[in-house]
């Protein structure tokens, strides 16, 4: 059985019983991060082994685990915080049990976009879950698809490439598409700054740092 575990964003506080009992409970833990991971485990009193299981090795360790897996190995994956699978590793174990039709279940748990989609004030009923834009190649072509959805969209955004990121977006969405940058959710310093593109955009302009994790919602194209 695989069990797919999401673990918090940001306060640890966050974890669920039963996510909790069920890390207890496996044989094995595979973390995207294991020092990571420690800390959590630790803040819980877990003691299940931990292996490392993420983007760089995942590929070539995939077959192992669901080989363990079909031994009657019970595994849980989780990633350094969220949902594994959402911009995280998790979708190539998942599938490789879906195909290998050994059971899975995924516990309901803390994700960055549905937080900061409900706080943003804009409508979410409806919505496009983006998460990173290309990093290079790609991109401008992945904007002039968006720019003409009429439904939100919710896009993840590293600290380091917010600023070049805004930019990008403005030229093609324009600066006064309304908007709301969502930082350090769950965190102490939880931030939500609100406004059209370009004042967002002033506003990290001005800082002399741009830190944390940061979830950027905005306003779908209303002359779509």
């Amino acid at each position: 059985m695989l069990y797919v575990v999401p673990t918090p964003i940001g306060n640890l506080e966050d974890m669920s019983y039963r996510a909790v009992s069920t890390l207890r409970e496996v044989d094995q833990i595979l973390a995207e991060d294991t020092r990571q991971a420690k800390k959590l485990c630790n803040h819980y009193d877990i003691d299940t082994p931990l292996a490392s299981f993420h983007m760089h090795n995942e590929h070539h360790r995939v077959e192992g685990w669901v080989a363990e897996l079909q031994a009657g190995k019970r595994i849980a994956q989780i990633s350094d915080a969220g949902m594994p699978g959402i911009s995280d590793p998790g979708f190539l174990l998942v599938r490789a049990c879906v195909e290998a039709l050994i059971p899975l279940t995924v516990l309901p748990g803390s994700t960055a976009f549905l937080p900061a989609l409900v706080a943003s004030g804009l409508p979410c009923d409806r919505f496009y879950f983006e998460g990173f834009l290309p990093p290079k190649k790609g991109k401008n072509t992945r904007l002039e698809y968006l720019k003409a959805s009429e439904e939100t969209l919710v896009l993840y955004v590293s600290p380091y490439k917010a600023i070049k990121d805004l930019k990008k977006l403005i030229e093609f969405l324009g600066p006064d598409r309304p908007a709301c940058l969502a930082r350090e959710i769950s965190k102490i310093h939880e931030e939500f700054l609100r406004g059209t593109l370009s004042e967002i955009l002033e506003n990290l302009q001005q800082r002399t740092k741009i830190r944390g994790e940061i979830t950027l919602v905005i306003a779908g194209n209303k002359s779509a």
